[in-house]
């Protein structure tokens, strides 16, 4: 992998600068409708939403392991401290953002991010094939019970996205198709959806807020479990982001300094009364993928651009047709999803396991909403898999030996001896016909869990009450070291 450009050489350069400062506008105005929608999701004011988007962004900028990713009030988050805006009230869904953080430090120090490398890549290809269909999925609402203005408005935005790289790559086409039909809704005074009907746009700064909560026992008891569960949603989601733009820019990131940095900007965010957020996958492929940014002065950029857009130009962004918009993340929609996983030929060469994990990843995410969800669903379903597979590879083969105290028999066990295929091995032993002596040889075979050694006690209590000797060879030093551990001391059932 190659490094990222840094912010000094973006400001050095007056093509990359612009690249920087065009992808920050295009994202703010994306970023705009968006966190209205997650804003009422969470059922509370817009504003709410608006400033979590500046806060996250900026902070993200400055604390994350992963330049050029968004973060900003994001839809899972939303999803998860609703219920507590619901039932407790503002300033107990904004002591569990600040709890939420806390808890993602925690993590952070904890080393969770490591555990991004038992994320296989069939995992990861449904997670994105998932979030391109939940992103054109909710650009479905837009479509339904409108004037029949927008459709040849949206049409027109896609032609433009599509058609303009092939001409010149200057502009962000997003940024073009956002001003062109805008500027046209106005001058032809067509009168389609807007910006302005998703919410009130605030006048003012956000300020420094601190949450009128009791500072007691029962006040944990009602925050924690969503504090933990949007802390592992929003970790979750932004690690995941964070290898997708990895693989997309071919550049590395620090997992745990990111971890460390939504915690942190989750805090910050909470202590200016945001709803919190964590990385946004689909914002983030407006700003890497269509746009081109690299760094993070992209990210700092759309945070800004998105306050004073909403809080100086806030009459002239609800001007912005949504038609626009739609045409935006439809076309991020199309360019997220990875059409090459699901072409016939593919889907040939690929092992059925393979194509299983993705397409429960896939339909777990569409079904619930929630990515969190669907990849540890599809983790789940890979690791069983792969055990089965593992386990069928596992076999014993016996054999009569001679020597000079006579008959014995010598079984010769191969493959990965843990709880799905030391289940099987009790049954590969001929205890009736076997003679007196029995070696069973583990030279090619490891022992991995207290289930082989339970099967191995058995084996061996099995021989014993038939008078017939067993002796165990071939034990590898962390084998041998487990067996001795824990033999005879593991209950039989």
């Amino acid at each position: 992998m190659t490094d990222s450009p840094t912010v000094r050489a973006a400001l050095r350069s007056p093509r990359l600068l612009r690249t920087e400062v065009l992808a920050g506008l295009v994202v703010a105005l994306a970023l705009i409708p968006e966190a209205i929608s997650f804003s009422i999701i969470a059922g509370v004011d817009p504003r709410v939403g608006l400033f979590a988007s500046f806060t996250m962004a900026v902070a993200i900028s400055f604390l994350g392991g992963r330049p050029a990713m968004i973060s900003a009030a994001t839809g899972a988050v939303a999803l998860v401290v609703a219920p507590v805006m619901r039932d407790h009230g503002y300033d107990h869904l904004i002591a569990t953002v600040l709890l939420g953080g806390l808890i993602q430090i925690a993590l952070a120090v904890a080393g969770v991010a490591k555990l991004m490398r038992f994320i296989p890549r069939s995992v990861m290809v449904g997670f994105v094939n998932a979030l391109a269909i939940l992103i054109f999925e909710a650009q479905l609402d837009h479509l339904v019970d409108v004037p029949w203005a927008v459709y040849p408005m949206i049409a027109a935005g896609i032609a433009v996205i599509v058609g303009l790289p092939r001409v010149t790559n200057v502009i962000p086409a997003p940024l073009v198709a956002i001003v062109a039909l805008t500027a046209f809704t106005i001058v032809a005074a067509i009168d389609v959806p807007d910006v302005g009907d998703e919410g009130d746009l605030p006048d003012s700064l956000p300020e420094l807020f601190l949450p009128d909560v009791p500072f007691a026992w029962h006040t944990l008891e009602v925050i924690a479990p969503y504090a933990l569960a949007m802390a592992l949603v929003g970790i979750l989601e932004s690690l995941l982001t964070a290898k997708l733009v990895d693989d997309i820019t071919d550049t590395p990131s620090d997992k745990t300094r990111e971890a460390m940095g939504q915690g942190a900007a989750n805090v910050i965010t909470g202590f200016f009364g945001g709803m919190g957020g964590c990385a946004m996958i689909g914002q983030t492929m407006i700003n890497v993928k269509v746009s081109g940014a690299r760094t993070r002065l992209s990210t700092f950029l759309a945070g800004t651009f998105l306050l004073v857009l909403v809080v100086g130009f806030g009459d002239v962004v609800a001007l912005i047709p949504m038609a626009a918009l739609v045409a935006v993340m439809v076309m991020v929609s199309v360019g997220t999803f990875d059409w090459h996983s699901i072409r016939p030929a593919t889907l040939r060469r690929m092992p059925r396991s393979e194509t299983t994990v993705m397409v429960s990843t896939v339909l777990v995410t569409v079904l619930t909403h929630n990515l969190a969800i669907g990849v540890l669903v599809g983790v789940l379903v890979a690791m069983t898999l792969f055990a089965r597979r593992v386990a069928h590879l596992t076999e014993t083969h016996r054999e009569l030996v001679e020597d000079e105290r006579g008959v014995m028999a010598v079984y010769r066990v191969t493959g990965e001896l843990f709880f799905a295929s030391s289940n099987d091995l009790y049954t590969q032993f001929e205890y009736a016909e076997d003679p007196d002596r029995v070696v069973i040889d583990l030279s090619d075979s490891h022992i991995w869990d207290a289930s082989t050694v339970a099967a191995l006690d058995a084996i061996t209590t099995t021989y014993e009450r038939k008078d017939k000797s067993v002796t165990i060879t071939g034990l590898n030093d962390s084998s041998a070291a487990r067996h001795r551990r824990l033999s005879g001391e593991l209950p039989s059932h």
